[in-house]
């Protein structure tokens, strides 16, 4: 009986998931293969004869390629305007010397291509990289070449980045300090200060006269006048005497405080029929307009003091560029409040909402894109594939973010589920496909496929270190970020920031793991059609 459900895809599907998440959890000294560990359980039961029908590990690979575009979209191009232009070189470094020595072992020790791109995507640990490999060789000797090299592409880049600092001689807290000290000026948080008008230059005189957000970058967001305390507006007058507060970084609200008067230890509480709220971005119409453009003041008679944009706080300018999903706190009576809150559309509940119109068009966009086959000359022409045409399709989708009513984004929770649900649909399907073959191959040829696999985490991570630290000058807390970026590491970066309390690593590894993300993918498309 056992042996008949082994055989009905759903049954051993689930089983497979089941295992390989038992076996992700286990734990030695810190390290664990977390989902990755499916691949290895399906490589087994492919060994004793278990299939999955293809078609479901390619629905599977279609969704994972899809949601980690949607959601590496804005960073990927962000990242291009951006200060990050080194930790940019740093990742295309790791990839580059990684595909490199991949192709310098082929030759050498007569390696097949399907081999060697699976390699450098265990040696990357990148499943979407495996994802490529598999879909543009049809092999499965990729993914017993990315199982062969995972093991170590895992362990090796935590033990790299545990032991660079002290190589290096570095006091991770003292860098951490140093940095965090540097990044204030250019990553100034926001505060709340009163002042109290005493130049007399600007007495009687109107905000929209003195262009006070024009001038500091501060916003005012209260005033008191003969004891009463409301929202400014443009038409405000400012008295001799009279009370602001006002909400912006430290050199703006010094600039404010030489324009208007002295500081004040007194806070300004809204009267009865005022409030401060936080309102939800979720109506569509609103998405990709700027601040300036609604004129919340003059329309609503409310002022937006800051905005909250995945966990960072980003000052009121009046050319903001408002996301969906963004949390704006804004002043303003109650019946104002409520209307700007109805224009924002403040609906928690579609942020966990799905909208399947998105995910469906953008997938077959992706696929119609991935179907062309662009010429470069008689005897080189280029296609992106399945792989490769969904993921740009998704990445430039998801930073066009909106298009009409078409919102091209999805919740986080909604992204992690879907992405979680391909890749185990994929995994299971690709290590069942590729068990078969397992053993012979690593009789064969296994040792020599982990030395390889070896060569190319260690030389990628080297290159990295050289020309971050010697010729870049990189802060270590950056280095170990872009080198657990560069190597797609989750487990690296976990291990970086249990080194220092600060921010840094996970900043630049954000930067660099899409950039390497999609050079990785491109990379292995490339050698899988040009290197024979």
């Amino acid at each position: 009986m056992f042996e008949s459900l082994l055989h009905t895809s759903y049954f051993a599907l689930f089983l497979i998931v089941a295992l390989g998440f038992m076996l992700g959890r286990i734990q030695i000294k810190g390290l664990s293969l977390d989902v990755s560990a499916v691949i290895f359980i399906a490589l087994l039961f492919g060994h004793f004869g278990v299939l999955i029908p293809k078609e479901l590990g390619n629905f599977g690979l279609v969704l994972f390629i899809f949601t980690i575009g949607i959601q590496a979209g804005p960073g990927f191009f962000d990242s291009f305007k951006s200060n990050g232009k080194t930790l940019i070189i740093l990742a295309l470094l790791i990839v580059g010397s990684a595909s490199l020595t991949g192709i310098i072992f082929k030759y050498v020790l007569d390696i097949d291509t399907a081999s060697i791109v699976g390699l450098i995507a265990g040696a990357l640990t990148s499943t979407p990289g495996l994802a490529v490999a598999i879909d543009t060789t049809q092999s499965s000797a990729a993914s017993i070449a990315y199982g062969i090299a995972y093991p170590f592409g895992v362990i090796g880049v935590i033990l790299f980045i545990k032991l660079l600092p002290k190589a290096l001689r570095k006091n991770m807290a003292t860098e951490s300090r140093l940095l965090e000290d540097s990044r204030k000026s250019k990553y100034p948080s926001l505060h709340a200060v009163t002042f109290r008008i005493t130049n007399a230059n600007i007495f009687n005189k109107t905000l929209a006269q003195l262009q006070i957000r024009n001038m500091t970058g501060a916003v005012i967001s209260r005033i008191r006048h003969n004891d009463i305390t409301s929202v400014p507006t443009g038409t405000t007058l400012l008295h001799e005497g009279d009370y602001i507060k006002a909400v912006g970084n430290d050199k703006s609200l010094e600039q404010l405080e030489l324009l208007v008067g002295e500081r004040a230890d007194t806070d300004l509480p809204l009267a009865g029929t005022q409030e401060l709220q936080s309102l939800l971005l979720t109506n569509k119409e609103v998405i990709n307009k700027s601040l300036g453009y609604l004129n919340l003041q003059g329309n609503f008679g409310c002022t937006v003091t800051r905005v909250r944009r995945s966990g960072i706080d980003l000052p009121a300018e009046p050319d903001l560029v408002l996301k969906f999903g963004d949390k704006l706190l804004v002043a303003g009576e109650k019946d104002n409040l409520a209307e700007l809150g109805r224009l924002f559309g403040n609906d928690e509940k579609k942020l966990s909402d799905t909208d399947f119109f998105p995910i469906a068009m953008g997938i077959i966009l992706g696929v119609l894109f991935g179907k062309l086959n662009i010429s470069f000359s008689d005897s080189f022409s280029f296609s992106p594939g399945l792989t490769g045409g969904i993921l740009m399709v998704a990445l430039i989708l998801s930073a066009i973010g909106k298009t009409g009513p078409i919102i091209w984004s999805m919740s986080g929770s909604a992204n992690q589920l879907l992405r979680q649900l391909g890749l185990l649909l994929f995994l299971a399907e690709v290590g069942t496909s590729a068990g078969v073959n397992l053993v012979s191959t690593f009789q064969e040829s296994g040792w020599t496929l982990f030395l390889v696999g070896m060569a190319i985490t260690v030389v990628s991570m080297i290159m990295a270190m050289t020309f971050g630290y010697f010729i870049f000058k990189i802060n270590i807390l950056d280095l170990l970020g872009a080198i657990a970026g560069g190597m797609t590491s989750t487990p690296g970066l976990a291990a970086a920031d249990s080194m220092s309390d600060s921010s840094a690593p996970s900043i630049a590894y954000a930067t660099v793991y899409p950039i390497a993300m999609v050079f990785l993918i491109l990379f292995i498309q490339f050698i899988a059609k040009l290197v024979i």
